[in-house]
């Protein structure tokens, strides 16, 4: 099951997270990462390492930001591939 960036990413872009990610999933736009679900082999590593708690397996996102689950998809085949860090938006 494939994690996915949530609303507190948005602009933050703080990617310590993609430092860690042994699967180089991680994409960047403008204002938030997003995760490629079919990249994403699972293995939490990003999860701990995000300081605004935005990453969340698929299956526990929350009810508020189900909606993230379909951007990370759509978007991620579209954007850049991030693999290391940069400086966070705020």
């Amino acid at each position: 099951m494939p994690h996915v960036v949530t609303e507190p990413c948005v602009d933050c872009k703080n990617t310590v997270c993609v430092t860690v990610c042994p699967a180089n999933c991680f994409h960047e736009d403008e204002n938030m990462l997003v995760i490629d679900p079919v990249e994403c082999i699972d293995c939490g590593a990003c999860v701990p390492e995000c300081p605004t708690h935005a990453i969340f397996p698929m299956i526990r996102v929350p009810a508020k930001w189900k909606s993230y689950i379909k951007l990370n998809a759509e978007r991620a085949p579209l954007l850049p591939i991030l693999t290391e860090k940069k400086e966070p938006l705020s």
